[in-house]
Formats: C-alpha cells, structure tokens, sequence
C-alpha cells in the first residue's frame, strides 16, 4: 500500500489543472501526490474524438492554466492537436501521469483516509480529486423495439466519421452540439437524414457575455448544490447560431422532428402514423458521469447525484468533483482545480475547509 497525501483520478482538462495546482502549492508528484489516468497516451476523452472533428471545430477549448495552447493548425484533427498539447503540458510541469491505471473503487480506510484501489496497486490517501469526466459513460435511451432493429446503432463516442454512412438514411437524435454538428456532417454522405429530439432545440444569436455565461454555470451549479444529477451547460445556453447553423437551417437539414415513440425492424414510428425507415441510428444523447468507483463511499444522494459545494462533496470535505457539473466546461475546469487544491490545502493543515 502507498501511502500519499492526495489522489488526482483523470488527466483530462480537469485532472490537468488539479495536478498543476498542487505542483504550485509545493506539492512533489510521487511523493505527495500521484495521477492516475486509464487513458493509454495523453489527451483525456479528446483523444478518443472522432476524424472529421478539426481542432477549427472546436467549441470552447480553454487552454490549461500556466501555458497557453497557441499556433495550432485550424484543419488538424482536435484530436491529434489536444494530446500532443496536453503531452507537452505534462512534461512541462513534471506531473509524471500514471497510465493506464484503471481505477476499481474508492473505500473507507484506516486513520481517516481513502483507500484508492487500483490495476496498479492500492493508494491511501488523504484527499482525493475526482476529475473521470464523462466519455466513459454514454448515455443510450431506451425505447420500445430497439431491440428489433435490424440496422446498426451507435452513440456518439463510437462516430466513425460522416463517410461510413454514405447511401445511407440515418435517424439522428439529440438536440445539443454534437447532434447538430453529426447531421451537417453526415447530410453531403447519406441518402436521407431525420433529426429528432425531445425538446424543440434552442438556438443562441448574438453575443453570448461573461454575465450570460455566470447565469447559466449558476443553473448547473443549483442542480448539483440539490444532489441532482448534472446537466450540461449548453443544455441551459442554447446552441450558438453560427453560418453551418443557419445553413443547415436553410437546407432543411436541421428540419426537427418531436421524439419517435417506438423503434421498428425498418426504422421509428409515431403515434400518430408517421414513420421514417432508416438503416442506421445515430444516439446524440450526451454522457453521464463517470463516477461508479466511488459506489462504496454512498455519496448518492436521493436525486442520483453526489451533492456538490463548489467542488466539494458535502458528504466527505476529503473528495472534490472537478470537471462534474458546472465545472464540465474547459474554462471551468481549470477554476475548479484551482479551488480544489486550496480547500485541499486547508483539509491538510487541519484548518476549517472553506463554506
């Protein structure tokens, strides 16, 4: 068993920050800290992106805290650009990622600490960041049939690229960005797309400033304050109405349809008649969050969600969430790092952790 003052699980953006944060507090990775990362190389969920994803098609990448992500070709993969960034990052800071460990559980453990067990052995340590992020856990609705059908399923962690649907018509669903980024892919490639969502998609014109971006991080941040399980950011700001967006309008391309009500062998009918075929459906749906490890711990509140204070569990001032709700974003990782390491700091010291 190794014993460490603080765990940070993840080397996404989130994790990243977390563990730059301790280095600056004068903590020495390996001998107070370690980071441990199931990824095989560098690059968080970024790595795993899909081709025809273009770093110039990015949305919102915030550079890490200490060293600005700049001069990167606009039609490279997102995926290529990120991990030799963050690579770069984690030798620069010296942070020494641990990879791949696969975390199985986080326990109760002797004289106050957290028992982290692992591929690569058992952690006990005394303050733990959770920065796993959500690529791990895709999100699949369930509907009447869907067992029945005959063409393929898939969800946006496994999108291929918009050339394997060439001669195809494709259902997609999902009303946030990747659903509409899919189908403005796919629509050149395919015989026929359909987009349906739940709710009718709100799209987002004009200037989106600091004080709009503080309201809608304070209506994820509410959520989880309750134990609710997080929503998405975008799924409070709207989606932005860019030139692909009113294109795509314009074409009748993002043309929504309400929620088919069941799957069929051929396709997803209505109720009221309405049927679409379709040789492939497309699962938009977003992700949860990736947090089963930390089952033993019984931070679940009633809602589902792990209750929240700043990035604090309320049930354990050991365990900070970065990069969980209103923190998801890039930009609020690199803050929710920030305020982790400081309230970790205290926890240490014994001092009163911060309300």
């Amino acid at each position: 068993m190794n014993n460490i003052e603080a765990v940070v699980i993840g080397a996404g953006q989130a994790g990243l920050s977390g563990a730059y944060h301790l280095r600056r507090a004068g903590f020495e990775p390996d001998r107070d800290f370690v980071v441990l990362d199931h990824s095989p190389g560098p690059g968080g969920a970024w790595q795993f992106r899909w081709p025809s994803l273009t770093y110039g098609k990015v949305h919102g990448m915030h550079s890490l805290p200490g060293m600005e992500l700049t001069g990167a070709d606009p039609e490279r993969r997102s995926s290529e650009v990120i991990a030799e960034y963050f690579a770069t990052y984690e030798r620069t800071f010296d942070l020494r990622v641990r990879r791949p460990v696969d975390v199985r559980a986080v326990r109760e453990g002797p004289d106050g600490r957290l028992l982290v067990e692992t591929s690569d052995g058992v952690w006990a340590t005394r303050a733990l960041i959770n920065a796993t992020g959500t690529w791990d856990r895709p999100f699949w609705p369930r509907y009447p049939g869907q067992e029945t059908f005959l063409g393929r399923q898939l969800h946006t962690a496994q999108y291929p690229g918009p050339e394997a649907f060439a001669g195809q018509r494709v259902v997609v669903v999902g009303g946030g960005a990747s659903g509409t980024q899919h189908l403005l892919e796919i629509a050149p490639y395919a015989a026929a797309t359909t987009w349906v969502t739940r709710r009718p998609p709100v799209f987002r014109e004009g200037h989106f400033g600091e004080e709009a971006g503080r309201a809608a991080v304070a209506l994820v941040e509410e959520r989880v304050r309750q134990g609710l399980p997080p929503r998405s950011v975008v799924s409070v700001t709207g989606l932005p109405l860019n030139d692909a967006i009113r294109q795509g309008l314009k074409d009748g391309v993002l043309d929504r349809l309400p929620m088919f009500d069941r799957i069929t062998p051929d396709g997803v009918e209505w109720r009221d008649g309405r049927r679409v075929d379709a040789d492939v459906i497309l699962w938009a749906t977003g992700f949860r969050a990736s947090i089963d490890h930390l089952a033993p711990l019984r931070l679940r509140e009633p809602g589902g969600g792990i209750r929240v204070d700043g990035t604090r569990a309320v049930a354990d001032p050991r365990i900070h969430l970065v990069g969980y709700g209103p923190s998801a974003s890039t930009i609020g990782a690199n803050r929710a790092g920030r305020a982790a390491v400081r309230d970790i700091r205290r926890l240490l010291a014994q001092e009163p952790v911060a309300a």
